[in-house]
């Protein structure tokens, strides 16, 4: 394997991530003229992912981590949004490397390409270029080609495309970027590379012709003489005139049938076979750059419609967690504008309890909080104007389903189940979410399993949100405080007793049943009144008089 710096932009500790040898198999026969769509999006399938101690089938479903991707990452390029390799992605979200230099070293890139037009201009390039390459070794969409050597001499072609804007637009990056850089140099510096440039010099300018050429009056040509033809003998692929005619006698005597054709096509393997692991770096470097220009999308989507996000930073053991401008992504993707809040989470708190009314925000702020983790984790820009957090080795989210008609137990032993399944899969220090704790079975059953739930939970010091509609049980937990790292938020209610989404300390006093029972209308009235409505529907019409 060449000893050229692998450009990676995922991971501190630079790592070749797709299956080497089976992506260089497949570039070598897609180069021959075998059919090949698809083969950069294989490679990624395959590819590893950075360790990480996180599971996803904990919150993936919960947090609609699919959907979050798809909307998440968006790259336009020429007015209209590339397709990405969504699958890729996605894994790379579902599992934050758990190794802090890789977290960093992404936040660092994702810092200078926010702050640095020029370097975004030149990644935004590389892209197309990358794109560009992989359309020509795939030979699939608007790059096919009929001629098989003019599609591999226009792939090599894209390949020193690529290589020269990485050696040459990235001289001022100080991150992760510049391996870009140093990849591209290094490349530059190689005798395979020296051929490549040769061979489509060649090909571009086999000879300078001089022309003299007169123009009459009505702007017709009136003479053309050709003054000098000088081949460019300085490169290693051109013969002089004479030597090539001598060459093609000497191999006709000899009996053999070489066109030019073919000898054009023995040029180029030469060449290619010397920058094969060059492709291959290409197809992980697609990926790589996805995920850093997907992340700048969803950070100019959200500017857009006058919201922040921010690059997070860790906090220290006797810090605050906080989060200012908090909002939910998913509300913001699916066409929605969400209204921020500001948290802050003491760090004595291990679990906090939120109460407060339906639709008042408390699921929504749930996902808030465990998608801000999330995207922290990954090193991406998270949905906040500031943010401190600390780390969280797993998470574990469970958010309030519908019964499913094959549902084995009933909603007291599903609750049980949801649990059991909660602590089996709970590291210490990982975060956790359940959104409505207890609410399958009656208020003093479920008020005891409460309280074990947490007092089991504190064992585990884990950063969780609990929410529940058991206000008095709450309202006896903030008196008592014998539950140790317990804290209180509720949803603030406006002066006419509307929520606001915003989030203070302590413990609702109502949930507003009947006023959201008004505003769906629910109450005796407003059902009298459709009892009526029916009643004079389907009563049958009086017989006719007379």
């Amino acid at each position: 394997m060449s000893e050229t710096p692998i450009p990676d932009l995922l991971e501190a500790k630079p790592a070749l991530r797709i299956p080497f040898d089976a992506t260089k198999f497949a570039v070598t026969m897609a180069f021959a003229g075998s059919s090949s769509g698809g083969l950069f999006a294989e490679a990624l399938d395959r590819a590893t992912v950075p360790p990480s101690t996180w599971d996803a089938s904990g919150f993936a479903k919960d947090m609609f981590l699919t959907k979050l991707v798809a909307q998440y990452f968006r790259i336009e390029v020429g007015g209209s949004a590339a397709v990405l390799n969504s699958g890729y992605l996605l894994r790379l979200v579902a599992q934050p490397p758990s190794d802090p230099e890789t977290v960093t070293f992404r936040r660092r890139i994702l810092t200078e390409l926010a702050s640095s037009p020029m370097l975004r201009k030149a990644l935004e390039g590389l892209y197309v270029d990358l794109c560009r390459l992989r359309g020509l070794v795939e030979n699939t969409g608007a790059t096919r080609v009929l001629d098989t050597n003019r599609q591999r001499l226009d792939t090599l072609g894209a390949l020193k495309k690529v290589i020269d804007r990485m050696a040459g637009e990235f001289a001022t990056a100080e991150s992760g970027l510049s391996r870009l850089r140093d990849a591209g140099k290094a490349i530059r510096a190689t005798e395979p590379y020296r051929s490549l440039s040769d061979l489509l010099s060649y090909d571009q300018q086999l000879a300078t012709v001089g022309l003299k050429v007169t123009v009459g009056a009505d702007g017709r040509i009136r003479s053309f003489d050709v003054l000098s033809v000088k081949e460019s003998d300085e490169n290693q692929f051109v013969n002089p005139a004479w030597r090539r005619w001598l060459g093609k006698i000497e191999l006709f005597l000899r009996g053999y049938r070489f066109s030019q054709d073919e000898i054009m096509a023995r040029l180029i393997d030469s060449v290619f076979s010397g920058l094969d692991h060059e492709i291959v770096m290409a197809v992980q470097l697609l990926g790589d750059v996805e995920f850093h220009l997907g992340a700048l999308g969803f950070r100019d989507r959200v500017e857009s419609v006058g919201l922040a996000v921010c690059l997070p930073t860790m906090a220290g053991p006797d810090e605050p967690r906080e989060l200012s401008g908090l909002f939910n992504p998913l509300l913001l993707l699916t066409g929605m504008t969400p209204v921020p809040c500001d948290i802050v989470i003491q760090p004595t708190t291990s679990t906090t309890l939120i109460t407060g009314p339906n639709s008042g925000g408390k699921t929504r702020l749930l996902q808030s909080i465990g998608l801000t983790q999330l995207l922290a984790q990954c090193g991406l820009f998270v949905p906040a104007r500031s943010a401190k957090l600390a780390l969280a080795t797993g998470f574990v989210a469970s958010l309030i389903e519908g019964t499913e008609a094959d549902q084995a137990e009933g909603r007291l032993g599903t609750e049980l189940m949801r649990i059991r399944a909660l602590f089996e899969r709970l590291p210490p220090n990982s975060m956790v979410l359940l959104d409505e704790l207890c609410s399958g079975t009656n208020p003093s059953e479920g008020e005891r399993i409460f309280e074990l739930v947490l007092g089991m939970l504190h064992k585990l010091r884990p950063q969780a949100f609990i929410t529940t509609h058991f206000l008095s049980f709450a309202q006896n937990l903030e008196k008592a405080g014998k539950v140790p790292g317990l804290s209180f938020i509720q949803v603030e209610l406006s002066s006419a007793r509307r929520p606001t989404y915003q989030f203070v300390p302590g413990v609702a006093q109502t949930s507003l049943a009947e006023a959201t029972a008004e505003r769906l209308g629910v109450t005796g009235d407003q059902l009298l009144d459709l009892i009526e409505q029916n009643i004079r529907k389907w009563r049958p019409p009086a017989p006719p008089e007379g």
